[in-house]
């Protein structure tokens, strides 16, 4: 028997003594689990709605919530806490079964009731067919939801949530009904078809265009929408205005967003669970536009986190606030036209701030500049005079490249950027004092004098170690710190052992066509794809620590856009092509020196309910953390990730610990320094 736990007859006096223990400890609060997940979906525009009882669901912004009549309560739905899929592109309600069908833009399906209890049906979505799925619009009789699709009509009995028949036309239905006794069904061009429900209508030749049919019959039911619309509008689910996260960073404690591609350009800020939108209408009093678009990344002034730049198609935008306060064209500095003609095509495709405030931006497809500075105290603007950004060619007249974007100053102060653009792979590195280029790659060559050609850069990002990684449609290269501001060097492809028992090696994440990354606070990379999901790899870069995927994780796409880390609570999020979504890591930023007040473990207590991992955070970069009973028996040791290391409650040969008090010790990697806080675990 344990020692904690000498006999029977004494388990309650030590459980009185561990509830003393645990109200004289330190807690922190509002800190989310390890491994956990969370969904930040647009809730802004109703799109249906839908009365179920005393609920209305409300699809919105392509993502639901419902509305209780009686309680006034609002309960949003996502992947990650209670739906099957993403993109909700309809939703009826079946007085019958009691239960609303949900059907995303992919043909999969949700039957969902009253309590929110979700069942799905996903043969639709699974089948293997050249024929178009997408279900064009939902009719209920009965039992029944026909969904009219772009191949004929799929019949769903929502009491026994399957599919009980599907009815291939091959033509596209927009619309069916039933008068009782035939089912009907007309397709895109206005072509009605006829079955009699008598006859096996799984046989196509018991289907026959009709002209003797109502129109009735394919009127679509607006009563809840007419009739609950004006009170929707007044409702605020919450969440962001729009699920485009085609830029972020995390900075000051909040998360900056902007929508990037070729959407509206709408700029969100979310801290802690609240979200703002900057300005986005009536801006013409100050830009002499009516609005703004492809807004690619934003800057964010080291001096006021309130004070933002937005780099967008139409020229520079400037807030403050959250206002528009001032907009950058060719009318008032040196920006440029496409073709010095197109109002609309001022490309600013990437802005980041200096140190000192200084404003940096990149001007895509112009015919006079590239890269430019601006200095916001004084006014005034700086041209870079760079031919080597000057070679595209446009209507036989030399533009700016075509896609320059990733403005990245490094930690020496450098500055960094792609060309992520058919016409030319290439990045470089600039001395901002000089506005000289130091270093430039276009076709490179890897460590093993392998040529790379056609790699297409779409990203970069520094490491703890001062290595600058490329993210390409053919992998992840590493441009190491000592050959940073060299020019002719090669490129290192790291090469994982496979550790079969041969020397056999293979180039990391080849061939994965990386669209955006990431660096933790533990040095690991966090690489996101289009297509394969996200991979996280070991600070080494040897190991393969996750690969999360829409089949094995709540990831809400496999095509990831964009990610950032908010290293103090190691919560990483990925802007995704269906929206924004993130996961609790276990890697913080490492403190610079451990301070036994900073030091402490949650959750604590640990209770018998609780089977996740425990943290300890606030330790130091690979500090060494031993777990040890009161009477000094080691339970667990290993390192931190960054400031954090963590500890699933369980010894060394993996059983779960007694009830009682542990002790937590932790050093310095050189062994120095060691910190102590405790961890009361009560089974």
């Amino acid at each position: 028997m344990n020692s904690l736990f000498p006999s029977m007859p004494n388990r309650r006096m030590i459980l009185i003594s561990l509830s003393f223990i645990i109200c004289h400890l330190s807690f922190s609060v509002a800190h989310a689990q390890v491994g956990t997940w969370r969904a930040y979906m647009s809730y802004y525009e109703p799109q249906q709605i839908v009365k179920g009882g005393d609920l209305l669901f409300v699809r919105a912004s392509n993502s639901l919530y419902s509305y209780n009549l009686n309680d006034q309560s609002i309960t949003t739905y996502d992947k990650v806490t209670t739906l099957n899929d993403t993109q909700v592109n309809l939703i009826a309600w079946n007085n019958t079964t009691r239960k609303l069908i949900i059907v995303y833009a992919n043909s999969n399906i949700d039957l969902m009731d009253a309590e929110g209890h979700v069942t799905n049906i996903s043969s639709l979505y699974s089948k293997s067919m050249t024929q178009d799925k997408t279900v064009n619009s939902i009719f209920i009789n009965d039992v029944y939801a026909y969904l009219a699709t772009g191949f004929g009509v799929v019949k769903v009995n929502m009491q026994r949530a399957e599919i009980a028949e599907s009815y291939i036309l091959n033509r596209s239905i927009v619309a069916v009904g039933t008068d009782g006794s035939t089912l009907y069904a007309k397709d895109a061009g206005g072509t009605v078809m006829a079955g009699s429900q008598r006859d096996n209508l799984i046989d196509f030749h018991n289907w026959a265009a009709t002209d003797t049919y109502s129109d009735e019959l394919f009127a679509q039911d607006q009563s809840d929408w007419n009739e609950y619309h004006d009170l929707v509008s007044t409702l605020l689910p919450g969440g962001p205005k729009s699920n485009h996260f085609g830029f972020m960073t995390f900075r000051n404690g909040r998360l900056y967003t902007s929508s990037g591609g070729t959407y509206p350009g709408v700029i969100q800020l979310k801290e802690g669970d609240e979200w703002t939108f900057y300005q986005d209408t009536d801006m013409t009093a100050v830009s002499g536009l009516a609005n703004y678009s492809m807004v690619s990344s934003l800057a964010i002034d080291p001096a006021n986190p309130n004070h933002v730049f937005a780099a967008a198609r139409n020229g520079l935008y400037e807030f403050l606030d959250g206002r528009l306060v001032a907009q950058y064209n060719h009318d008032n500095c040196p920006l440029g036209m496409l073709e010095n003609k197109h109002r609309e095509y001022q490309i600013v495709s990437s802005v980041t701030c200096d140190a000192e405030g200084n404003v940096w931006l990149l001007e895509s497809q112009n015919t006079d500049v590239a890269l430019l500075k601006l200095s916001p105290a004084t006014g005034q603007w700086t041209v870079a005079e760079l031919p080597e950004l000057m070679r595209l060619t446009i209507h036989s007249m030399t533009h700016s490249l075509g896609n320059m974007k990733d403005l990245y100053f490094d930690s020496q102060g450098y500055l960094w950027f792609i060309n992520d653009h058919y016409d030319l792979d290439s990045f470089y590195c600039i001395d901002p004092e000089t506005m000289t280029i130091v270093n430039m790659f276009e076709t490179f060559v890897n460590q093993d004098g392998t040529t790379i050609a056609d790699y297409r850069p779409h990203c970069l990002a520094e490491d703890l170690e001062g290595n600058i990684w490329i993210g390409t449609k053919v992998g992840p290269f590493m441009l190491e710190h000592g050959n940073l501001y060299t020019r002719d060097t090669y490129l290192t492809q790291v090469k994982v052992p496979r550790n079969d028992g041969t020397n056999f090696a293979d180039y990391l994440l080849s061939g994965a066509n990386i669209s955006c990354m990431a660096v933790d606070g533990g040095g690991r990379k966090w690489f996101g794809t289009s297509g394969s999901g996200v991979y996280l790899i070991s600070a080494d870069n040897m190991t393969q620590l996750q690969n999360f995927t829409t089949a094995n994780s709540p990831l809400l796409s496999d095509n990831i856009v964009s990610i950032t880390i908010d290293n103090q609570t190691g919560e990483v999020f990925f802007g995704t092509e269906n929206g924004l979504c993130s996961y609790m890591s276990d890697a913080t930023e490492a403190a610079v020196e451990m301070v036994k007040d900073d030091v402490y473990a949650y959750p604590n207590p640990v209770t018998s309910a609780y089977n996740g991992l425990i943290s300890v955070v606030g330790l130091s970069m690979n500090a060494d953390v031993k777990i040890l009973t009161t009477s000094g028996r080691l339970v667990v040791q290993g390192r931190s990730n960054g400031g954090t290391f963590t500890w699933d409650g369980r010894d060394r040969q993996g059983r779960r610990v007694a009830s009682g008090v542990y002790m937590v010790a932790t050093a310095t990697s050189d062994g120095k320094k060691g910190v102590v806080c405790k961890i009361a675990v009560i089974n």
